[in-house]
């Protein structure tokens, strides 16, 4: 696949610009400095600066021809969601920009508190750990519904990947997923199994129009 990658200089998206060079697609690195991707060059490789995400006319040249795009934008704390939230309406004109550029699949990530609770996971956990969560991260969360919410009303193939906390460590590829809820007890994930979930969702069928709840 021809793949256009945004958010590819941050840690879920340098894993799956590794990982969709090793499988054999091809990849357009969205990033806005190109020192922050960290991703050896390669034949199968372009880099594309594009300063301001919410520009669909600066997007249009990264977008045409690709087979997919794959989102993996997020703020990286919640002030500066708070300050300055750019996922949602980054994600609002890349989802404007791919229907006029003719490209309908989308693999985003987003979180798994911006899902619905899972009955199953106890009264500690449902009342009390994520609503302190929720409240912690209030900004981020918001910036992250905001982005599923366009992707939702948008004329897109899309898949939501909603993870719970992102951890620094080798893949395993033996992640849970469940499709349309969250995972029971799901409390971490590598971020290369998050990757790896996003580049899979875009050949499976049954995620198309889902969150798909992912975890260790």
């Amino acid at each position: 696949m021809e793949l256009t990658v945004f958010g590819a200089s941050g840690g879920v998206g340098r894993e799956v610009v590794r990982q969709a060079l090793d499988a054999g697609h091809e990849v357009t690195a969205v990033v806005r400095d190109p020192a922050r991707l960290g991703v050896a060059a390669h034949d199968r490789l372009r880099v594309a600066v594009v300063a301001d995400l919410t520009d669909e006319d600066a997007l249009l040249p990264v977008l045409s021809g690709r087979s997919a795009v794959i989102s993996a934008l997020g703020a990286p704390s919640n002030k500066q969601a708070r300050l300055a939230p750019v996922t949602g309406p980054a994600v609002r004109a890349i989802v404007s920009a791919m229907d006029r550029a003719g490209v309908s699949r989308l693999a985003a990530v987003s979180a798994a508190p911006v899902g619905p609770d899972v009955a199953d996971d106890g009264w500690f956990s449902r009342k009390v750990f994520l609503p302190l969560l929720r409240r912690a991260l209030r900004d981020l969360y918001a910036d992250l519904a905001v982005m599923e919410a366009a992707i939702r009303a948008s004329g897109t193939q899309w898949t939501v990947i909603r993870p719970p906390r992102l951890l620094n460590r080798p893949g395993t590829g033996r992640y849970r997923r469940v499709v349309g809820a969250n995972v029971p007890g799901g409390r971490v994930i590598a971020r290369a199994d998050v990757a790896d979930a996003l580049l899979k969702s875009l050949t499976d069928p049954s995620t198309l129009h889902h969150a798909v709840g992912v975890a260790a």
